[in-house]
């Protein structure tokens, strides 16, 4: 991976994707910025936070933003550093919560993608894989990330789907 790339790593969970993600990004050799969607709203979560910094060790720079996403990316994904945002599927739920929009704020992710010259990697659950969620609820948010994922994959040069911890690549800038 080149300074100038940006990639989405997809996975189902604990596939490994967020451990492959912080590889590429250590990989580069810039600033590494972690801008983490998760909020600590329970015992288990706050455990999972902490696990997650734990794991990545020294070296980052932790923002946490649940909803602005691109606000947040705006301010961080600047000159020297590559940004990491762990997870979209995180910030998809968040915005459903908070009644906000998916869709538009999709398209807002996408229209500065357009624009952004830095490298960012973005991590998220396919949960498309598994079984149907029998709840008009989870069927819906099942549908916004498979939707998700489409989008920010036709916006990004790299598509990485990550099974068992071993990644396979969906698409592959020549830059690479």
């Amino acid at each position: 991976m080149t300074a100038a790339t940006t990639t989405l790593v997809l996975g189902g969970a604990r596939s490994g994707k967020s451990s492959f993600a912080e590889r590429l990004v250590d990989g580069i050799g810039l600033t590494k910025i972690y801008l983490a969607t998760a909020t600590a709203g329970d015992d288990e979560m706050h455990a999972r936070i902490a696990q997650h910094r734990n794991q990545r060790g020294e070296g980052w720079i932790t923002i946490e933003e649940p909803l602005a996403l691109v606000d947040a990316l705006t301010r961080e994904a600047t000159v020297g550093r590559v940004v990491l945002v762990d997870c979209l599927t995180l910030w998809l739920s968040n915005l459903v919560f908070a009644e906000r929009d998916p869709e538009i704020e999709a398209k807002r992710l996408v229209r500065f993608l357009d624009v952004s010259r830095y490298p960012i990697v973005f991590v998220s659950n396919e949960v498309g894989l598994g079984l149907v969620p029998d709840t008009p609820l989870g069927r819906a948010f099942r549908d916004a990330q498979g939707r998700l994922n489409q989008i920010i994959a036709a916006a990004v040069p790299n598509v990485a789907f990550v099974a068992a911890g071993l990644p396979l690549w969906l698409k592959h800038s020549q830059e690479n």
